[in-house]
């Protein structure tokens, strides 16, 4: 890899979604943008970036843990250790007070007023793998003498009786999840980690229009004894429906940094990642809206310069027609877009390139026409990855 000039794998997906509110902003309406003067349903970044790592860790048997209750966390797992649970919790506060983040107390859920000792929410959050949790509670386990003999911490100047430096030292551990995704812990010396994943917000290639859906829950009782009318509960909610653009790139300079250039263990963070953010949907309201669909298009493109969005394919609106609803006439727009952005650019800063598609028309300007996405990922890697990159296919 360190002989490739390959920087960037941009990966493209036209994503079909039906009746669904992927991600809602905090007044449970659909999250929108104006783009190109229409209104446009959105989907943040941070919402399906937070689905392909739920993916992607699955996918690579590795998981990361973030949060604020990082104390909590090891005391349960002390508990299950044999710990009474009194000293688990002084333990876990210890431990979360005795890095350099500083920490608040958490108030009792009935008495808003009272604090909790021991219960200690750090100000930042602490994204660690969730190894992490096991290694402090070793080292809880080391100093439990030290642990017995001290108070409880109940107020933020209180010190813990721990060593700063070996907790730090954990704080600061890493896995593939945090080396291809990144972390940010600012109040820790060098636990910070530059991310190799850049995600877009997602949104649709045409102009859409928020649908208000009234519902009403059926009280059984009262349906079987037929003793009076309506219904014992109802609302509204809303919804959009739509073809979404999406983009994502890894940078696999960027990685090769977290990891090393070792090629096999680039293969398979940025193989995981791809499948990950390809095939993952977020999971709001999954129940009553199911919206398990797949891309109706992928592209892959490996670039030697930087990386190229083509949402500016869809600045104009996609417009439908009854034979070919948006998903057909957004692929033809995202090919004559690449096309238009690869001649001005230069097809030589492109290594390789290609696509796939439910449909059956030429997209000339997305490259290569593959059968599978896995043929279309390994070609992809291949060409990233090998010492002598392809040539352009574009």
């Amino acid at each position: 890899m360190t002989s490739s000039t390959a920087r960037f794998i941009d990966v493209h997906v036209l994503h079909p979604v039906p009746f669904a509110n992927l991600n809602r902003d905090d007044a449970n309406a659909v999250k929108t943008v104006q783009y190109g003067g229409t209104l446009r349903t959105r989907v943040s970044s941070q919402c399906w970036k937070r689905a392909a790592r739920e993916d992607f860790q699955t996918r690579i048997g590795q998981a990361a843990l973030r949060t604020r209750r990082i104390g909590e966390r090891v005391a349960r797992e002390l508990e299950q250790r044999g710990w009474p649970s009194g000293l688990a919790l002084r333990a876990g506060g210890h431990l979360a007070a005795g890095s350099s983040i500083k920490f608040e107390l958490a108030k009792d859920k009935d008495n808003q007023k009272q604090i909790v000792p021991n219960e200690v929410l750090t100000n930042a959050m602490v994204y660690v793998p969730e190894t992490a949790v096991g290694e402090l509670a070793d080292l809880a386990d080391e100093f439990r003498a030290d642990i017995e003999a001290a108070k409880d911490i109940k107020k933020p100047s209180d010190k813990s009786v721990l060593p700063k430096g070996r907790i730090e030292a954990i704080l600061r551990s890493r896995n593939g999840v945090i080396n291809l995704f990144g972390r940010m812990l600012a109040e820790v010396d060098e636990a910070g980690v530059d991310g190799a994943v850049q995600v877009a917000h997602a949104l649709t290639t045409h102009t859409t229009d928020v649908e208000v859906d009234y519902f009403s829950a059926v009280d059984d009782i009262t349906a079987a004894w037929k003793d009076s009318a309506g219904s014992g509960h109802m609302g509204h909610a809303e919804y959009s429906a739509g073809t979404f653009y999406r983009f994502a790139t890894v940078d696999l300079r960027d990685l090769a940094g977290n990891i090393g250039t070792e090629a096999e263990a680039l293969r398979e963070l940025t193989g995981a990642f791809l499948y990950a953010f390809i095939e993952s949907v977020p999971h709001a309201k999954k129940n009553s809206t199911a919206p398990h669909t797949l891309p109706s298009l992928v592209h892959v493109s490996v670039r030697a310069d930087r990386p190229v969005s083509y949402a500016g394919a869809f600045e104009r609106p996609v417009r439908a027609t009854e034979a070919s609803g948006y998903a057909e006439p957004s692929a033809e727009q995202l090919s004559a877009y690449a096309q238009a952005a690869n001649t001005m650019l230069g097809d030589g800063r492109i290594l390789t390139s290609g696509f796939l598609s439910f449909g059956s028309k030429d997209l000339s300007g997305l490259g290569i026409r593959y059968g599978s996405l896995a043929e279309l990922l390994e070609a992809g890697l291949a060409a990233a990855l090998s010492p002598t990159p392809a040539g352009s296919s574009a």
